[in-house]
């Protein structure tokens, strides 16, 4: 196999970032903090929600009733209870301003530029810069919009697509404490110190953030807003794939290694728990997620209809072997589950009934593969989503168009 890392210094030290951040990032354990289920054996028996009855209890015949009643519906009930109601739309006093430009970045083989995004009428309010990189080549190109964490990865212009990495902790910190200052705290009513407990969390507020850089996108002659790939990792992997479950402008969605919140059927119990997540990390979700620590089942909502709310789109999961506070079973079978929704338009999901082999990329409109390693993004999950989005957008035609027009 060609070694993808020879000559890339970039991708390395990508890779080499993205793991500082995360041992960085993690606060220390809270008391009582929740054993870990390791034991697949140990799985308590459970019953799904099924993503096609309404709460009514009335059946979802069609696609046209799935996007007019059931989507709405399911959004709503991750919104109350789980993820919290975002407080805004797009600022009507939104603006933008180009802050930086390199017409010859990456020794002359990119065009690069830094955008700042405005919140408010004016510079002193809320802001989140959003850094993009261009190939060198006939515009607009698709691309890859990366949620906070990632590098300019070489194989991706060479694939020809561009690069945008948005820096959403500059709108809302990745920590409990940073209500007060962080884009939350801006919309909500004067003086209010909490956020109520059915309004967003910080994952909510990143995924906003995605969105009003997707605004941005829609204005650049130099982007092709109908083929933009949202991706996430980890935490901002739980981002993306919200964002891009609430969002139809995404193209493809793909969230790398999300866990709980993120891609994974939290009615198994398996590695990271409701309980866990929200006793760690209790900024994440909205407070009405805290109800379900001890009674999961009790959720109105599980993952396998997040990854659903994409339908008829194109989405991928990605998941790591070692990666077990992750529960990657658990993420194969929520997308497995998600299939029926996509049936509905009929498109083919995963198109396999069995957990596939190590290093296996499967699916059709949800793909997944379960990589050997533990947590991180490696240059395999980059080649797998690359190819992905290629057969997607028929990249191949794409690319021998721009070679005829140089």
């Amino acid at each position: 196999m060609k070694n993808i890392l020879a000559g890339r210094p970039f991708f390395v030290l990508w890779i080499l970032f993205a793991k500082c951040l995360l041992l960085a990032a993690e606060p220390p354990l809270p008391p009582n903090y929740p054993q870990a289920l390791y034991d697949e054996s140990k799985v308590p028996a459970f019953t799904l929600p099924d993503p096609l009855v309404m709460q009514s209890g009335e059946k979802v015949t069609d696609a046209s009733m799935w996007m007019e009643k059931r989507r709405p519906e399911l959004l709503a009930l991750f919104q109350t209870e789980v993820y919290g109601r975002t407080m805004a739309g797009r600022p009507e006093k939104m603006t933008w301003k180009l802050t930086a430009a390199d017409p010859n970045a990456l020794n002359g083989r990119a065009i690069s530029k830094k955008v700042v995004l405005y919140f408010d009428d004016t510079e002193a309010g809320p802001s989140m810069q959003i850094d993009i990189t261009l190939p060198k080549q006939s515009r607009p190109v698709p691309m890859y919009m990366l949620a906070e964490w990632g590098s300019v990865l070489p194989e991706i212009l060479d694939r020809g697509y561009g690069i945008i990495i948005c820096k959403l902790t500059q709108i809302q910190a990745d920590s409990p404490d940073r209500y007060t200052d962080s884009i939350r705290a801006f919309f909500a009513p004067p003086g209010q110190k909490e956020p109520k407990p059915d309004e967003w969390g910080a994952i909510g507020a990143w995924a906003w953030g995605l969105s009003r850089a997707m605004d941005y996108v829609q204005t650049d002659p130099d982007m092709d807003a109908e083929k933009v790939c949202l991706h996430g990792f980890s935490r901002f992997g739980k981002a993306a794939i919200w964002a891009g479950a609430q969002d139809t402008r995404f193209a493809v969605t793909f969230s790398g290694e999300s866990g709980c919140g993120g891609a994974v059927l939290v009615r198994r119990g398996f590695g990271e728990t409701v309980k866990a997540v929200n006793s760690r990390f209790p900024h994440w979700f909205c407070g009405n997620f805290k109800k379900y620590n001890d009674n999961v089942n009790a959720l109105p909502v599980d993952w396998h209809e997040l990854i659903a709310l994409h339908a008829p789109r194109p989405v991928y999961i990605a998941v790591a072997a070692e990666d077990y506070w992750g529960d990657p079973y658990g993420s194969f079978l929520a997308a497995k589950y998600a299939e029926p929704v996509y049936k509905l338009f009929g498109k083919t999901g995963l198109g396999v009934d069995e957990w596939p082999a190590v290093n296996t990329p499967v699916g059709d409109y949800i793909g997944f593969h379960n990589r050997t390693g533990g947590h991180g993004q490696t240059p395999y999950d980059w080649q797998q989503y690359l190819n992905f989005s290629d057969r997607h957008f028929r990249m191949n035609e794409y690319q021998n168009k721009q070679q005829t027009q140089r």
